[in-house]
């Protein structure tokens, strides 16, 4: 694969009229496709926030869990009374653990008193459902870093009145060794709260190309890319969302550099093919290959 240029971000954008970079990390909400798997399971969260409990992600690395919790948070965060807030550091011990929920929901706890902490911070969930008759909701990425002491603390936390009332929504997100940690006996009382669960496999090329159209659209140049190079993206991107976007950045600034106004299946060639092989008739390019991710 040839090393694509580095071209200026302005230029791109003024080059093919674009609101934003499609390809670039860091999208705006509004570029982000919404599957309808993740449609349904927005829709199942929203009907649980006034019981809370928990539900759970689980997604092969870059079958679009980012971008899903993206979606997820937006939504969720735009509905009346709803605090959505995410955990960054999952494999905390208790006493971190506990710092960091007071850090984020604005109660003040002390590391040394557990149980003061469990009570102050249990009762400043209870004041918010009671007032808005919604729960807060706990989003925690990496979810399978967690030590399973801390997550029964936090399945205790969410619980009151002899497990009848549940006082936070949590939506726990991570990737399969989470459902292998929860298949343990210690794990089975928290298994068994899971209300939903939302698994992103590796897409198929027509839901890739779902994708690709609706970013190319909301970025402002749904012709920026033939159709017929869309179907070849997405049949080499291997079902992952990120390989396809990476691939997709690296044309774009190809193109740029060759002044063409669209991305067609030459550039694609010319960009990814891989080296004539020995016995291969002459002129005859190789396969394409995806590039190699990033870090």
């Amino acid at each position: 694969m040839k090393t694509p240029p580095v071209i200026n971000p302005a230029t791109l954008l003024s080059l093919y009229g674009l609101k934003w970079h499609p390809f670039a990390p860091g999208l705006p909400v509004e570029g982000l496709h919404c599957a309808p798997r993740i449609e349904s399971f927005v829709r199942r969260c929203e009907g649980y926030l006034r019981e809370g409990g928990f539900s759970m992600i689980t997604a092969l690395p870059g079958a679009g869990k980012s971008s899903a919790l993206r979606i997820i948070d937006e939504r969720l965060s735009r509905m009346r009374d709803v605090v959505v807030r995410p955990m960054t550091h999952p494999q905390s011990g208790l006493a971190d653990f506990y710092r960091e929920l007071g850090d984020l929901f604005g109660v003040t706890l002390s590391a040394h008193n557990r149980w003061g902490g469990f009570k102050a911070i249990r009762e400043k969930w209870r004041a918010h459902a009671d007032t808005t008759l919604v729960r807060p909701v706990l989003v925690v990425d990496e979810a399978q870093e967690m030590q399973p002491v801390v997550l029964n603390e936090l399945r205790l936390l969410t619980s009151r009145d002899y497990d009848s009332r549940t006082l936070l929504f949590v939506i726990l997100v991570g990737d399969d060794r989470l459902v292998a940690k929860l298949q343990s006996e210690d794990m089975l009382p928290l298994k068994s709260r899971i209300r939903t669960h939302l698994r992103l496999d590796l897409a198929t090329p027509s839901e890739l190309a779902d994708c690709m159209r609706h970013v190319l659209d909301a970025a402002g140049n749904a012709q920026l890319m033939t159709p017929t190079l869309i179907t070849t993206l997405c049949e080499h991107a291997g079902g992952s969302f990120r390989t396809m976007m990476q691939m997709g950045y690296d044309l774009l600034a190809l193109a740029a550099e060759r002044d063409a106004r669209q991305i067609d299946d030459k550039l694609f060639f010319e960009l990814f093919a891989l080296p004539p092989t020995p016995n291969a008739p002459k002129g005859k390019p190789g396969a394409a290959r995806s590039p190699a991710p990033r870090a």
